[in-house]
C-alpha cells in the first residue's frame, strides 16, 4: 500500500507534459516553491518557540494555574487547523466582527494586520501544530528533572543561562522530532492554507488534477513534495549527528518557584495561547451552531455523520487488523527482510496524504482504462469503474494511517515478557493460537487506542477524502471545505464542532498517561 503509490508518482516523470511543466515553472513553481519554504520555516519556528516555552514553563516552574493548564495545553491536538484557520479569518477579517467593534468604538479604521496573508496562515497553524512539540518536550523536561539544573547551577550558571545551555540542548531529539512532524504536516496541509486562499505545493497539486485534469502533471507535482519531506528528514538526522543525549540524572528536584510578575506573565501567556488555540474558537463554534441549528441543519447531517462515521470505523478496524498482523510478524520474526518491510509499511504518515492520493488513484484510473479497452474488443460497454470508489478511498487513508496504528501496538507488545511466551508454548499454542488466547487479550487496551487514534485522524482527514471520494458521497470534513470555500462560516460550525468533539478522545487518554512528575 506504500510502495505501489510511491513508485506510481515516481514513474510519472515517463510522461512528460513540457507544455504545462513551462506554464508551471514560468507562473506557478516559484510562487509556491517560495510561499511553502517561507510556510515551512515560519510554523518550525512558531511551533517550536511555543512548544518548548510552554513545556518549560509547566514542567519545571511553578505558578498560579500551573497544574491545569499543563494538561488544558494539549486541548489544541483535538482542532484541525482548517477549522481553527475558518475561525479566525472569520473573527479577525476586516469586516470581522473585531474589526468592526474597534472601528466603532475608535470611529476610524485600525491598522489591523491582515489576517489573509503568510504571517496569518504561520499562526494558526503553529497553534494548531505546537502540540506535537510540547507533548514530547514536557517529556524531555520531566525526564531531566530539577537535579539537572541544579547540577547546572553549582556550575555558576543562573536559570536562564541552565536553560539555554544544558536543558534546551539535551531535549533536543524530543522537541525536534515534533518540529519535524508539525512541519511533514505543514508540507501535508491542504485545508489550513485553502481557508487562506494561500498557494502551496499541495494546492498546486490540487489545480492540477482537479482544474487542469492532467494526472500526470499532479503526480510529478507530489513527487517533488515527497522530496521535499525527504530532504527534511534527511536534514535533521544530519543535524542530530553522532552527539549523546542520554544521562543518569533522576528525575526529581524542585521546580523554579515564580514570584512577582514573572508568575502573573507565566499564567497569562499560557491562557493566551490556550484561548487563541482552543477556547475563543471552541466557544464561537459553540455560538454559531445555536444560531443556525433551526434554519441551517438538513436532512443531508445525517449523511455526513454516517459517512464519516462509517469511513472512520473501517478504517480503524483495518489499521488495527493489519498493525497487529505486522508487529506480531514482527514479534516472531527478527530478521533484516521482515524488519525492513516493517519499516516500510509505516511509511505513510511521513507522505503527505495528497501525494498518496494521487498514488493510489492512478493506477486504479489505468486500470480503469483497461478494463473498459478489453470491454470494447469484445462490443462490452461496461457501466461500473473501480476509482471514486469507497474501497479506493479507504485504501489511501489506511496507507497514510498504518503508522498512527502500529505505534501504540508495538509497545504494547514490549510489554508482554518472554515467559509468558514461554508458558504459552508449554501449554502447546501454536503461534497462531497465541495470537488469539495470549497476544489479542493482552494488546485490547493497545488495539483500542490504536484503533480510536486512527478513527479520530480519519475523522479529521481532508486532502485524501477530497480528492478520492465516491461522487455525491460528502462527509463533515469535506462540508467544512465547500462552506468555508465559499465563507460561510456558520453553516460550517456544525461539522466542524463534531470533528472537534471526536478529536477530543484521544486527546483525554494522551492527558490520563502522566509522564513522570504532573
Amino acid at each position: 500500500m506504500i510502495i505501489i503509490p510511491l513508485g506510481v508518482v515516481m514513474l510519472s516523470f515517463l510522461q512528460p507534459q513540457p507544455q504545462e511543466w513551462a506554464h508551471f515553472a514560468e507562473y506557478v513553481l516559484p510562487r509556491v516553491l517560495s510561499n511553502t519554504l517561507l510556510l515551512a520555516c515560519g510554523v518550525g519556528l512558531g511551533v517550536m518557540v511555543l512548544g518548548v516555552g510552554l513545556a518549560w514553563l509547566t514542567s519545571m516552574c511553578e505558578f498560579p494555574g500551573r497544574r491545569w493548564l499543563a494538561w488544558a495545553l494539549m486541548l489544541p491536538m483535538a482542532m484541525p487547523g482548517y477549522v481553527l484557520a475558518f475561525v479566525h479569518v472569520a473573527l479577525l477579517d476586516y469586516s470581522g466582527p473585531i474589526q468592526s467593534w474597534l472601528r466603532e468604538l475608535l470611529g476610524h479604521p485600525v491598522g489591523f494586520p491582515p489576517i489573509r496573508s503568510i504571517w496569518g496562515v504561520v499562526l494558526v497553524m503553529s497553534l494548531a501544530l505546537y502540540p506535537y512539540v510540547y507533548l514530547l518536550a514536557r517529556q524531555a523536561f520531566l525526564t531531566q528533572g530539577g537535579r539537572l539544573m541544579e547540577a547546572a547551577q553549582t556550575m555558576g550558571l543562573n536559570h536562564w543561562q541552565a536553560f539555554w545551555r544544558v536543558a534546551l540542548p539535551m531535549s533536543r531529539p524530543w522537541w525536534m522530532a515534533g518540529v519535524t512532524l508539525a512541519l511533514m504536516e505543514t508540507l501535508a496541509d491542504f485545508g489550513t492554507v485553502s481557508v487562506f486562499n494561500f498557494d502551496t505545493f499541495t494546492t498546486a497539486i490540487y489545480k492540477a488534477w482537479f482544474s487542469l485534469f492532467n494526472l500526470p502533471l499532479a503526480s510529478q507535482l507530489a513527487t517533488l513534495l515527497v522530496l521535499l519531506v525527504l530532504v527534511l528528514i534527511v536534514a535533521e538526522h544530519q543535524a542530530r549527528g553522532a552527539r549523546a543525549y542520554t544521562g543518569k540524572l533522576a528525575a526529581s528536584g524542585e521546580r523554579v518557584i515564580l514570584s512577582g510578575a514573572s508568575r502573573w506573565l507565566a499564567m497569562g501567556g499560557c491562557l493566551l495561547v490556550l484561548s487563541m488555540a482552543f477556547i475563543v474558537p471552541f466557544i464561537q463554534m459553540c455560538l454559531w451552531v445555536a444560531k443556525v441549528w433551526h434554519t441551517g441543519i438538513d436532512r443531508r447531517y445525517l449523511s455526513f455523520i454516517g459517512h464519516s462515521v462509517l469511513l472512520a470505523t473501517s478504517a480503524a478496524l483495518f489499521v488495527a487488523g493489519a498493525a497487529l498482523y505486522l508487529a506480531w510478524q514482527r514479534r516472531w520474526h527478527t530478521d533484516f527482510i521482515t524488519r525492513s518491510l516493517t519499516q516500510v509499511s509505516t511509511l505513510g504518515y511521513a507522505v503527505p496524504g495528497m501525494v498518496l492520493a494521487v498514488g493510489v488513484y492512478a493506477p486504479i484510473a489505468w486500470l480503469d482504462r483497461q478494463i473498459i479497452s478489453v470491454g470494447a474488443v469484445f462490443g462490452l460497454a461496461l457501466p461500473w469503474s473501480i476509482s471514486g470508489t469507497f474501497c479506493v478511498m479507504l485504501v489511501a487513508l489506511c496507507s497514510r494511517f498504518l503508522a498512527v496504528g502500529f505505534g501504540p501496538i508495538e509497545a504494547g507488545f514490549k510489554r508482554i515478557s518472554q515467559s509468558q511466551e514461554e508458558a504459552a508454548r508449554c501449554l502447546g499454542l501454536s503461534p497462531h493460537n497465541m495470537l488469539i488466547k495470549l497476544y489479542a487479550p493482552l494488546l485490547s487496551g493497545s488495539i483500542f487506542s490504536a484503533a480510536l487514534l486512527v478513527f479520530v485522524d480519519v475523522m479529521k482527514e481532508m486532502p485524501i477524502t477530497l480528492m478520492t471520494r465516491p461522487f455525491g458521497w460528502d462527509t463533515l470534513a469535506v462540508r467544512v471545505s465547500e462552506m468555508t470555500s465559499e465563507s460561510l462560516w456558520e453553516q460550517a460550525a456544525l461539522p466542524s464542532l463534531l470533528i472537534v468533539l471526536a478529536g477530543l478522545l484521544p486527546v483525554a487518554m494522551l492527558m490520563r498517561e502522566k509522564p513522570g512528575r504532573g
